[in-house]
């Protein structure tokens, strides 16, 4: 059978949420007249992301709610225990007007579901939530290039519990073996996709610098090559060599 549908993750993968992200942040620092107080922008991008990605890995073990793990990334930032939770809503609402304003599509977004459209269907799977996903896909214009908008806030699970990827699977209707995953990380997307039965497709944008990746999945630099990956149908070979 061939494939048939892709199951797209979001950040960093359609949408470039590390540039925004640093503009955000350096954007707030400024506007709070903080940029002195981690060094240089890139030391206090540095912190913003441990402290984010201990707190999401809470959220993801089901430890905080989503927005829990945002209060608690403002006051370990700041180091402002003290801080309630309107105050650190108030710092954060700040930080995503600044990180919004960043927002754009990775150049080979548009040619390549525009390549794909008419061939296979799809769908998203995020380790988010919908009340963030959903709007961030519109404002991008995305949002109805997708049938399915799964989010592991209402989930219940995340990625790279093969529960989530099946869930994802399900909502489309299709079989594991049937549908592809394109995702950035090496091991959530990637390794989790291939454990559930997937195809697994990491894009791997830093050409490399991160190590071959997990056996068993497919690596490609840029999204221009997926069609021809697609098109190989190449799921019971070895890794590809694309790159």
């Amino acid at each position: 059978m061939p494939i048939r549908a892709v199951l797209w993750d979001i950040d960093d993968t359609l949408f470039d949420y590390t540039g925004a992200d640093a503009a955000g942040l350096a954007r707030q620092l400024d506007a709070e007249r903080l940029g002195e107080r981690y060094g240089t922008p890139e030391q206090a991008l540095a912190v913003w992301r441990e402290i984010t990605d201990r707190h999401w890995g809470r959220f993801a073990a089901g430890e905080v709610t989503f927005q829990g793990q945002r209060l608690d990334r403002v006051r370990d930032f700041l180091e402002a225990p003290g801080m309630t939770d309107a105050e650190s809503l108030i710092w954060f609402d700040r930080y995503v007007e600044h990180y919004q304003a960043a927002w754009a599509l990775f150049p080979d977004v548009v040619p390549v579901l525009d390549a794909l459209a008419a061939t296979h269907r799809h769908g998203v799977l995020s380790n988010s939530s919908l009340a963030n996903q959903d709007p961030k896909l519109r404002r991008l214009g995305l949002r109805e290039r997708f049938e399915v908008l799964v989010c592991a806030a209402e989930l219940g699970v995340s990625k790279p519990d093969a529960a989530a990827f099946l869930a994802a699977c399900e909502a489309l209707g299709l079989p594991p073996g049937d549908v592809a995953y394109v995702g950035d990380q090496p091991e959530i997307d990637a390794r989790g996709a291939r454990d559930a039965g997937l195809v697994a497709v990491w894009l791997d944008r830093t050409a490399g610098s991160r190590g071959p990746g997990p056996d068993g999945v497919h690596r490609i630099t840029g999204l221009e090559r997926l069609p021809e990956l697609l098109a190989g149908d190449t799921r019971f070979g070895a890794r590809s060599g694309i790159r």
